[in-house]
């Protein structure tokens, strides 16, 4: 007869491993999500961390961009097509300013175009250079060359003014000069008189002076007869010559051929009605010179 009480003894076994399993599962579920949960804030502190150089390492670059932009403002130079590429540079430092760089790629471009920038602003540093040193060269040349055309022009100035001395003293030297003037009135019979209603003529005689450096030949002596009322005596209105740019009226001429040694000679004037009782003055011209002069009175009786 069967026993109703008896179990089967597998059953039990089995009951146990299930718990152990899920377990065994959590645990494993637990760990991963720890793994995840810290590779997360690690990867987050690795970003932040990235975030922080790349910023600094952007504001770097901007500083230095910066700095750049103020040292092109420096550079100054006088030549328009140099200038014209300072100012072409120092607007891509401004565009470069305006970009915002925020992963590797851009900042490694950015770097980039930075040095090639900086080398470019190198050789024109040197070329500024260049040509300041050639222009303060230039300025001593002409500061030089300014100097010498001085003394030069003080020179010629000199040298105009000794000329101009000299000529000036040749000039006052080759005038002829007339001598022992003597004004004498005359009457019909060739006598001397002072007495108005007794003239006849009037004779101015004189010595041309020996000159060796004036110009010998024909030379024509005009007199001025100048009344006690300042009235030149002339026998015609249109008795003029030319004296230093002015016309003035002469009373008498003669003309002379003048061989550069002394030379006596007489100029005579008429009675024309014309002379009055008082004191005149006689003056001889001679090729725009006042060669001399002398006077002579008129009386009643």
């Amino acid at each position: 007869m069967a026993d109703t009480n008896t179990f089967t003894p597998v059953e039990q076994p089995k009951k146990k491993s299930a718990p152990i399993a899920m377990i065994f599962t959590t645990v494993i579920l637990a760990a991963a999500l720890i793994f995840l949960v810290v590779m997360y804030f690690d990867q987050k502190n690795k970003m932040v961390e990235m975030e922080t150089v790349l910023t600094q390492e952007k504001d770097s670059l901007a500083n230095e961009l910066r700095l750049m932009a103020h040292g092109y403002d420096t550079l100054k130079t006088d030549n328009d097509t140099l200038m014209a590429n300072l100012q072409k540079e120092k607007a891509r430092i401004v565009q470069l300013l305006s970009i915002n760089a925020s992963n590797v790629q851009l900042i490694k471009k950015y770097k980039a175009e930075i040095g090639t920038m900086r080398e470019i602003m190198k050789g024109y540093i040197v070329q500024i250079d260049s040509l300041n040193t050639l222009n303060k060269q230039l300025m001593a040349e002409n500061v030089d060359i300014k100097q010498q055309i001085s003394e030069v022009q003080n020179t010629n100035v000199e040298l105009t003014k000794a000329k101009e001395e000299l000529t000036s003293k040749v000039t006052v030297a080759s005038v002829i000069q007339a001598k022992d003037i003597n004004a004498v009135t005359l009457n019909k019979k060739r006598k001397e008189t002072t007495r108005l209603n007794l003239i006849d003529k009037l004779r101015i005689c004189f010595t041309l002076r020996e000159n060796p450096i004036a110009t010998a030949g024909e030379k024509e002596v005009f007199m001025r007869v100048i009344r006690p009322d300042s009235l030149v005596i002339t026998t015609s209105p249109d008795n003029l010559f030319d004296y230093r740019g002015n016309k003035l009226v002469y009373s008498a001429s003669r003309l002379v051929d003048y061989m550069n040694q002394d030379i006596e000679m007489c100029i005579f004037l008429d009675n024309t009605g014309d002379f009055i009782v008082g004191n005149y003055s006689v003056e001889l011209y001679l090729e725009n010179n006042i060669i001399g002069r002398t006077t002579f009175a008129l009386s009643k009786r």
